[in-house]
Parts: structure tokens; sequence; C-alpha cells
């Protein structure tokens, strides 16, 4: 489409465009006088007019002023908030297309990061309800421009609060939850925290359900130890069916980071129940946990289909968390070591496997790159999958040195982006492994985010 303007582009230009691609931000990727432009609340497919608000050497930023052509992929957000939100990036996209664009982004990092062809990619795995899928909600609290409280989520990139208690994503309940909550501080007069000035008292609202089981919990992050008149808040919270636990954690640290250290349980139980499979866990607020346990067992089953496992192996599972991937495993395999650095999530792991009954799974708490090489140079215990989930920024170098020198006969690696997913395959494809089975499984409806399993086997050179 033609630019309705001449000359070199400037910050506030008018810029007509359509929309190509998605960025790994959930920005709509647009072109105009060889400039890269990326455009929020934007789909491919979208016809637009834009103004260039912020300019680089070879790519921009501009802001939708008007929709000018609709995408045939472009569906009403069901969320009325959903361009002012930084929670969902595509909702204005059919689920069906998202779909397709991550499986798109997957087999396209594959190819262009990783140098891999043919790549033997199965169909993406989606939800048939891509709403109210998640366990899990950290709600910040603070005040609007009229003093008011208000609950909801941060608008993209900033720190300011969207107002909305009823979130599409999650659990039906959080909406109760907050009314609750927002109507006791009000009666009560206790004040939200303001980032500002470090000063006033709740800062966030943690809500997790358990999925199968249904039960609740309540965690109030606060600026202090207490609350005013307690009693008079769980009272009312204990009202909504399935209630569990309810509890205070204290963070007054002026940082970002939404949960602190302590936590003293206020009513009921320090943690809730929930199940994967067969598998059940006891999920307190400082615990990992996956926020879609419908998709979460997908996974974890594609990962168990991938290891290949008749009950003889011995198995890795590196960065395991809370064992969620290593009890999975333990079912079928003879001998399960989970690693993971945080001390409390292996508590938890050894606490899950004990509760399940399942003895084949030990756990230790430090960095997955050095406990592997430790152990396997101390006890040489070889093994015959490994099986690893990484954070974003992927395998540490010294954890793939280990497994190419270890050669274990699979490697399954679960991965939260494909970027660096493909990064580390092609250094393990070019050491002895070739790349048999990959597929995607949409764990973040709405969102860019797509998660990948991917099985290995071991060869005797590269492949390419």
């Amino acid at each position: 489409m033609r630019e309705d303007f001449e000359g070199s582009m400037k910050k506030d230009d008018m810029v007509q465009l359509t929309i190509e691609d998605i960025s790994a931000e959930g920005f709509g990727i647009g072109r105009a006088e060889d400039m890269v432009l990326f455009v929020k609340d934007t789909i491919p497919g979208d016809e637009i007019e834009a103004k260039v608000m912020k300019l680089k050497k070879t790519y921009g930023y501009a802001r939708l002023m008007k929709l000018l052509t609709p995408s045939p992929f472009r569906v009403p957000a069901v969320c009325p908030v959903a361009r002012q939100c930084g929670g969902c990036q595509i909702q204005e996209m059919n689920y069906q297309e998202q779909l397709r664009f991550k499986e798109k982004k997957v087999r396209e990092n594959l190819e262009r990061i990783g140098k891999f062809t043919d790549i033997p990619m199965e169909p993406i795995i989606g939800m048939e309800q891509p709403f109210y899928y998640r366990n899990k909600a950290q709600f910040p609290i603070g005040r609007d421009k009229n003093g008011r409280i208000v609950a909801g989520f941060y608008a993209g990139r900033t720190h300011s609060i969207v107002d909305n208690r009823k979130c599409f994503l999650g659990a039906e309940v959080n909406e109760e939850i907050l009314n609750i909550i927002i109507s006791y501080m009000e009666k009560e007069l206790v004040s939200p925290y303001d980032e500002t000035t470090g000063r006033g008292l709740v800062r966030h609202v943690l809500i997790r359900c358990g999925f199968t089981t249904k039960e609740v919990m309540v965690c109030i992050v606060v600026n202090g130890r207490t609350l005013p008149k307690e009693e008079k808040l769980v009272d009312a919270l204990t009202k909504i069916p399935n209630m569990t636990s309810i509890s205070i954690n204290t963070n007054r640290e002026k940082t970002n980071v939404i949960m602190g250290k302590d936590v003293r349980v206020l009513w009921g139980k320090p943690y809730i129940e929930d199940y994967i499979g067969n598998i059940r866990y006891q999920i307190s607020p400082l615990s990992f946990f996956q926020v879609n346990p419908v998709q979460t067992e997908k996974l974890y089953s594609l990962a168990l289909e991938y290891a290949g496992l008749t009950g003889n192996e011995t198995v890795w599972d590196l960065y395991c968390g809370i064992g969620t991937i290593s009890l999975f495993l333990a079912q079928k395999a003879r001998q399960v070591y989970g690693v993971e650095i945080i001390p409390q999530a292996i508590d938890d792991a050894c606490r899950n496997a004990k509760i399940n009954g399942i003895a084949n799974a030990q756990f230790f708490v430090g960095r997955a790159e050095e406990i592997l090489p430790e152990v396997y140079r101390k006890h040489r215990i070889h093994a015959e999958v490994i099986v690893v989930d990484p954070p974003r920024k992927g395998c540490d170098d010294s954890l793939l040195s280990t497994i190419i020198e270890m050669r274990p006969e699979r490697v399954v690696y679960v991965s939260c982006d494909s970027a660096t997913l493909a990064r580390d395959l092609r250094i393990l494809c070019d050491n002895g492994y070739t790349l048999k089975r990959c597929r995607a499984v949409d764990q973040f409806p709405m969102s860019v985010h797509v998660e990948t399993a991917v099985q290995l086997e071991c060869c005797a050179g590269g492949s390419k």
C-alpha cells in the first residue's frame, strides 16, 4: 500500500501500512520507506493508518490511528480492555490463526536460527476453550487518578494499572475475590501501595485455583506484616465455596518483584492441591506451578511420549521446578534425578513425590550446569534420557557440553522460547544428535507465547 507522504520519514508522520507479521512482543509489523514499523493492536492482514511515534536507524514504532481494512483473521475482542491491558497481545486474532502463527513462529526460528531443513514438525496442540484457562493470577492494587482503589493488570510496558477485575483468561472466581478485598479496603480505610512513594499497605493479590480439586487460595501481598481487622476479611472470603487457604505475604522492598519470602497463614492450609494427570501436587503461594493445567497435561504427556521410556531407564530432569515433569517421568522410568536451583522448589518436589508414593525420584538443589557435571564425574551415573525445560535464555553452554559428553540415547527439550531452543538444538545436532520429532503446544492462548517439545536421538555423527 502506498504511503501518504513524501521524503524521509519523521516522528508524527502519518503512514498507511499493511501488517505482514507479528513480533515476539506481539506488535504488528509493517513496512514503509524501507523502514520496519512495529504497531501495537494490529494483526497480519490489517491495512491501517498509523502515526510514527519513535524512529531508529532501520526501524520504528507507530500508533494505530485508523483501521482502514480489517484482516480476514480479525475478530472482536472478548475483553473490553484488551487493547489497554498488557496481558493479551493477540486477542483480536481468530484462534485458529493464532495457532497457525505460533506453529509458523517455531518453524521459522528452527529454520533461520537453527539452520534446520525438513523439520519433522507435528501439528500444534491447541485448546478447545482458549479462555478461563489460568489457575493463577497476580493483581496489582493501586489508585486511579480520582483516588479510587483499583485492581487489574499493568498496561503494556508500564506500571499503570488497567482497572479490570474480570479477566477472561483467569478463573471466574477471581472477580468475586477482588470485589470482597476492595470492599474491605474501602470500609476499613486500608490503603493500596504507591510505587512512587513506597507507602501504602496492599501491593498485590495472588489467587490460585485448583482446576481438578476446585480448591481456592488467596494470598495478599502487603508492605507490612498485618492487615487491620484481618478477621473481617477472612470472614468474608471464607464464604466463597472451596476456599482453602488465606494468607499474607510480606514484601517491604521497593522492587518490581511481587512476592516476598515470608508467608503467614490467616486461615486454612498453607497450600492448595491440584492434579496434572494422575499426579497430585501441593502448591503454596511461593510455588512455581504451570498456569494452564489443561495444556500442561498435554505438554508433559508429549514429553513422556518423546522420552520413549520402557521402565529400565535412568532419566535426568534438568530445571525440574517442583518436580512436575520428574514425577510424570517416574511413572515409567527406573530412576529419575531432578535438578533445580531454588531450594523451596526442591522441598516441594520431595513432598510431591512423597504424597504420590513415588520412591524412584531424587532431587538436587543447585545449578543444572554445575550439578550434572559434578554427579557425572563423581558417580558416573549414565542417563539414557535427559529432559531439559530451561528458562527463556535456554541452556548454559557447559550444560550442553555435559549432555554431549554423557551422550544419552534421547534428549527431550521443552522450551518456552523457540529462538533459544533453535540455537541449543543446533549445538546438540552438530555434536551427535538428530532432530526426530517436534511439536508446539499452545499454553498461553491470546498471547504470542508458545511452548515446544522436541525429541533428539543420539547418532554417530551430526545432523543438518
